[in-house]
């Protein structure tokens, strides 16, 4: 972005566009409170005091809406900044972001209010990384988990982090520039020092997993040979007639995929019976192909059979593509008859179901939270994302290096060089030492208006 451009007056509409009871136009800069006097009726805003009245383009009534004016540093941004509330709808909308542009304001690039807000530390990075979080959670879980980061939990960690290493090299410091007043701190000092930081570095890269989890959400595939009743279970757990359904073999021929919110984000994904022989037509053929990978590239595999008829080698097959790889067994058609032979796995050990009357259902959707979503809110104590990862893990690197040479007694300006490394790997987290480029990936992943 060009440097003058940062300082320009920008616009965007806040709201997603389509119909609804609300719709908001932000504009954020010092020429704010000169374009809303050009386009609304009232023009002596107070700030935090709500406004009513009507925007106009000359004569032209566009719209009654609400006003919220607000005086820098006290805004989202901290900058002057307005809030035009109207009616949701596409075109009142572009209606009245067309008319602040027309006076003056310029459209805001993506994640701009936030960038600008970043920039006039009313946040740090992490926290502005917590907002496009928390607008493109996919589950209750993952939302609570961002707001958490956004009030400042990963922050307020860092820094307590940050504030024990800058002590230590402190003390360093001041022993090597001072020698006949201060002296060198005790290595066991160091020592302990950084065990007790590596130890609450640890204890957010622990959560590394369950972060990934919650962001990206997983995905479990539905996988057998025809006829074995996939998509009815695909019906069941999505609570829909999502897939058709019937005795034919090979009625299923693409693969269906659904959403889920069990605590995380859960992708579930129908698959094309998987079998061989004549009657395989092209079109099945592509879907077989298609299932296979889907059962590959998943999570989490729901391998499926009919415990009522013999076990074929076509199961056998399937087993032996996924037997590897995370899964569940589920033995349908319990309503019916068992029928007993040679099974390649303990029959015990699978989930028993009927589609048809529903039994075992909870059972199975109880098999799946733990297996996928083995932990909860509570004990979720950080989220990050990669970015915020890789930051952890070069800090990480840097002090053990420092606790080795602490052990053996190592020249303490060498102990410091690996101290600043550290911290310099904090200061990434929260955006006291960011490039450009990094700030340009971040906020190119925010929508307009935000």
């Amino acid at each position: 972005m060009n440097v003058l451009s940062e300082f320009d007056t920008i616009a965007a509409i806040a709201t997603p566009l389509g119909t609804g009871g609300v719709g908001v136009i932000r504009i954020s800069g010092e020429k704010s409170f000169d374009i809303a006097a050009k386009i609304f009726s009232k023009k002596d805003l107070v700030h935090g005091k709500i406004a009513h009245g009507w925007i106009t383009d000359e004569d032209r009534k566009i719209d009654e809406v609400l006003v919220l004016p607000f005086k820098a540093p006290h805004s989202y941004t901290g900058e002057d900044v307005i809030e035009i509330h109207c009616h949701g709808g596409v075109n009142v909308v572009r209606n009245i972001l067309d008319l602040t542009l027309k006076t003056g304001a310029r459209l805001a690039q993506r994640g701009e209010f936030t960038k600008r807000a970043f920039l006039n530390k009313k946040m740090d990075l992490s926290q502005a990384e917590a907002v496009a979080d928390l607008i493109h959670a996919k589950t209750k879980n993952f939302a609570i988990q961002s707001a958490k980061n956004l009030s400042g939990v990963l922050s307020e960690k860092v820094s307590e982090i940050k504030k024990e290493i800058f002590e230590a090299l402190s003390r360093i410091i001041a022993g090597i520039d001072f020698p006949e007043d201060v002296a060198e701190p005790e290595y066991s000092y160091l020592i302990n020092s950084f065990e007790d930081s590596l130890l609450k570095i640890d204890r957010i890269l622990s959560c590394v997993k369950t972060s990934d989890i919650l962001r990206q959400g997983v995905k479990v595939a539905i996988v057998g040979k025809p006829n074995v009743g996939k998509s009815s279970l695909f019906n069941t757990l999505l609570n829909v007639e999502r897939a058709i359904v019937t005795d034919i073999a090979g009625t299923t021929r693409d693969v269906l995929k659904e959403n889920l919110d069990w605590d995380v984000a859960i992708t579930l994904i129908d698959t094309a019976g998987i079998r061989k022989g004549n009657e395989v037509g092209k079109v099945e053929e592509i879907g077989i192909e298609y299932s296979k990978q889907s059962a590959g590239e998943a999570d989490l595999v729901l391998f499926m059979f009919d415990s009522s008829a013999e076990f074929m080698q076509e199961d056998l097959d399937i087993w032996n593509f996924i037997k590897d790889k995370k899964h569940i067994i589920i033995a349908n058609k319990s309503d019916l008859p068992l029928y007993s032979n040679n099974l390649p796995f303990d029959f015990e050990k699978s989930v028993k179901i009927s589609t048809l009357t529903g039994d075992g259902i909870e059972d199975l959707k109880s098999k799946i939270k733990d297996t996928v979503c083995g932990f909860s809110v509570e004990n979720t104590e950080f989220v990050t994302n990669q970015r915020q990862e890789e930051c952890l893990r070069k800090c990480r690197e840097s002090l053990a290096r420092a606790l080795d040479a602490a052990k053996i007694e190592e020249l303490q300006d060498m102990i410091s060089i690996d101290l600043k490394a550290a911290l310099l790997a904090l200061d990434e987290i929260t955006g006291e030492v960011v490039t450009d480029e990094i700030l340009d990936n971040i906020f190119s992943h925010f929508c307009i208006g935000k």
